[in-house]
């Protein structure tokens, strides 16, 4: 999807020195160890979220976020110390968070895909927004 909507150089990455580039992009987890199942618990977020804050904090004026899921959407606001209430989560809504927006997607993981909750014209459409939000 990356490469589908100009964000990478390549389709798919084979090795750490196969060329692939991201262009106006940037990507990085909620939880930066690989939890049991893949699914991460409170304590990881929790462990994690500073580190979280401080890659957030950096990035470029008028960046967008894309959060894939829930957990991502949450631990965004929490790094930023905003009240989780006033950003609820909802595929496709954009949130303007003051240094950047956040944009919420459903995860695009095989659950969501198996049951279709996340469709590929979804997941497209999602990063069609995401240009359209940059302005790209």
């Amino acid at each position: 999807m990356l490469h589908k909507f100009g964000f990478s150089s390549h389709e798919e990455s084979l090795a750490a020195d196969d060329g692939l580039r991201l262009t106006n992009c940037r990507i990085t987890n909620a939880v930066k160890c690989l939890p049991p199942d893949n699914k991460p618990v409170g304590a990881e977020i929790n462990t994690c979220n500073t580190f979280l804050a401080n890659e957030l904090r950096n990035l470029p004026s008028a960046s967008l976020v894309l959060a894939l899921g829930g957990i991502a959407h949450r631990a965004i606001i929490k790094a930023l110390g905003l009240r989780q209430a006033e950003f609820k989560f909802a595929h496709a809504a954009v949130h303007d968070l003051g240094a950047f927006r956040l944009l919420d997607s459903y995860h695009c993981s095989r659950y969501n895909t198996n049951t279709r909750r996340l469709t590929s014209e979804m997941f497209e459409g999602i990063f069609a927004q995401a240009q359209q939000l940059l302005d790209l």
